[in-house]
């Protein structure tokens, strides 16, 4: 089911309550917003820290390894898994949200029982609850990345191999949903429908697109926020009647995209992600993507309220209907309540009967 989950996109990304976005922000941004990114490595030694590598301003280095060794003295940063604070430090954007992640170095044969050894990496860019919308374990992969660059000895390899990689950390992490909107405009409906109904999305074009558009769908997706049960049904169910892939050939200026399929409810998203694109703000794309994903759990959940009611009351069914008919969601909301209710005879017949609800306007129209 989606109602903890729910709760926990509640209070991660209200836009109420953050002090990021406010709702006018989301209705309509269309001034443009020069983020500064930057990157720190430190070389951990015992309980010294040195600096390897960092894009920061001089004056604002000192002030992160301050804060790093303090950090470090507490225990704080744990091997391979980064958490994300607020940093205040000599940057234009004083207040900015900071990655820190811990690497160890590889134990040598010699020195087996060596501990305390390693690298310190940070991403500095927006804020910590804008970095925060990127959820952790996607920065720390990143860093993983780097982890055979660093065991060679005296780090010969940092021009020609560590500064670039660290350099293109907001480019590789951050950016990619903003490439994707740039891309497709307002067919950005299309990939958002697609990603709601588990329709598999063939992209003709160089590797960095299709990995940008793989990495767009599964963070619109809400695979993984259902019960396990429920996606093997919808999985099964696709298997025996799978919907058309949706293709998008990028070797034309706009794409092509074919097969395409979208409703009302993602159609009405389409302009606050082309605001946001324009802003060029990355973290304010982000945010609108969690809102959707946030509306498409709150009417699924309200869907299967109306089910358990419409069991018992034929008034509550009526009112199911016209949630379904408002919502412009229907068809979406419809296949996943099937597979979620797939062992349930009397919510099946339930859902039988509104699916031939939807049909109806749609015939009526041809």
């Amino acid at each position: 089911m989606f109602t903890s989950q729910t709760s926990s996109f509640q209070d991660s990304i209200d836009v109420e309550e953050r002090d990021d976005f406010d709702s006018d922000d989301i209705a309509g941004y269309n001034q443009k917003t020069q983020l500064n990114c930057y990157y720190a490595i430190y070389l951990y030694q015992g309980t010294s820290l040195s600096l390897v590598d960092s894009s920061l301003p001089p004056e604002a280095e000192p002030e992160l390894r301050c804060y790093i060794s303090r950090r470090l003295s507490k225990g704080a940063l744990l091997e391979g898994m980064g958490n994300i604070a607020t940093v205040d430090i000599s940057v234009p954007e004083q207040n900015v949200g900071c990655y820190c992640c811990l690497l160890e170095q590889e134990h040598s044969p010699d020195q087996p029982d060596a501990e305390g050894n390693g690298y310190v990496i940070c991403f500095m860019g927006g804020s910590e609850k804008g970095l925060n919308l990127y959820p952790c374990p996607i920065l720390d992969k990143y860093v993983q990345g780097l982890q055979s660059c660093l065991q060679t000895p005296e780090l010969t390899n940092l021009e020609t191999e560590i500064r670039p990689y660290l350099s293109k950390w907001y480019e590789e992490s951050v950016l990619h949903i903003h490439r994707v909107v740039q891309l497709v405009q307002s067919s950005i409906s299309f990939l958002l429908h697609a990603a709601l109904s588990h329709t598999h999305v063939e992209v003709k074009s160089d590797e960095r697109t299709k990995k940008d558009i793989a990495r767009f769908i599964k963070a619109a997706s809400l695979q993984g926020l259902s019960q396990q049960e429920a996606t093997t049904s919808l999985c099964k169910a696709m298997s025996e009647e799978p919907p058309a892939d949706l293709v998008i050939d990028c070797s034309t200026t706009p794409p092509t995209l074919s097969n395409t399929v979208s409703n009302r409810f993602c159609d009405d998203w389409i302009q606050a992600f082309l605001n946001a694109a324009e802003s060029c703000n990355p973290f304010l794309l982000r945010q609108i993507l969690e809102n959707f994903k946030l509306k498409a759990i709150q009417d699924m959940n309200s869907l299967k309220r109306f089910i358990r009611q419409a069991e018992m009351s034929h008034y509550a069914l009526f009112r199911c209907c016209q949630f379904l008919q408002g919502c412009g969601n229907g068809d979406v909301l419809l296949q996943n309540a099937k597979a979620e209710h797939s062992d349930l005879p009397e919510a099946c017949r339930i859902i039988a009967v509104l699916e031939e609800f939807l049909m109806e306007p749609s015939q009526a129209h041809t």
